[in-house]
């Protein structure tokens, strides 16, 4: 079983990823700090149409990806609208009470969550896990034997997917699967989790062997198949989040779109 999220590459795939990584780190911590809906709603779309032009994705799986994301938001920025505190009162009924206050704060947490799905939505389809890792060695000088150990697990992972798969369907040709109860459960558990375990040990053995048959040592000075740099596209990245910060701004400041 194999899950494919492969889509166009774009400029936004070659912004170095170590980069990538600190710059939008760098934007959710400047996030916490923002108090302004109207701020917090320009960043927000300027997030937004970053993810939604440069991502490669198709538009219907990147909504289908902002699903949970547009939950989150409705039912945080509800939740503080609806049963908030404030001094102008705009509506209220029984338990409900809706005031300017709490319906700006509400809006404030909404956007908030939103930007911070779609930073992280961007980083994730436009930043491949080999290129982050060699790209932290280089960069950050992150120690190799932490960077392939989490290269291995990566590559593993489809590995086991497809192996309990295959246990699953075994199971389900010799009637093992149509069983209920406890005791059904934990020989399902049993004969799950012992086969990938082992399956895991194995492989694990073997990489462990194949590493050290090729002289792989724990040195930050060692030469790289893929060399990752510095390039223009990293300036726009950068220019193009300077951009959004500026201009969000000016726009609160003089077009504002919310009540203050």
């Amino acid at each position: 079983m194999q899950v494919n999220f492969a889509g166009a590459e774009t400029w936004l795939h070659k912004v170095n990823p170590s980069l990538k990584l600190c710059i939008l780190i760098a934007l959710c911590f400047v996030a916490l700090f923002i108090h302004d809906s109207n701020y917090m709603m320009n960043v927000t779309i300027g997030v937004l149409l970053l993810f939604l032009c440069f991502s490669g994705h198709s538009i219907k799986r990147m909504l289908l990806l902002f699903i949970p994301f547009c939950f989150i938001f409705i039912s945080t920025s509800s939740a503080m609208i609806f049963f908030g505190k404030g001094e102008t009162l705009w509506f209220q009924w029984g338990l409900i009470s809706i005031t300017e206050e709490s319906f700006m704060r509400g809006v404030l947490v909404g956007f908030r969550a939103l930007l911070f799905a779609a930073l992280g939505l961007t980083f994730s389809l436009t930043t491949r896990p080999v290129n982050l890792f060699y790209s932290l060695m280089q960069q950050i000088k992150l120690k190799p034997k932490y960077a392939y150990s989490f290269m291995a697990a990566l590559r593993l992972i489809p590995i086991m997917m497809e192996e309990f798969q295959m246990i699953r369907n075994a199971m389900k040709v010799r009637g093992f699967e149509r069983g209920t109860g406890i005791k059904a459960i934990y020989f399902k558990m049993k004969a799950y989790s012992i086969p990938l375990l082992s399956g895991s040990i194995r492989r694990a053995h073997r990489i462990a062997v194949a590493m050290e048959a090729k002289r792989f040592t724990d040195t930050r000075e060692r030469t790289y198949y893929y060399e990752y740099g510095f390039s223009k596209k990293d300036q726009g990245f950068i220019l193009y989040f300077t951009i959004v910060l500026l201009a969000g701004f000016y726009l609160a400041a003089h077009f504002p779109i919310l009540p203050r």
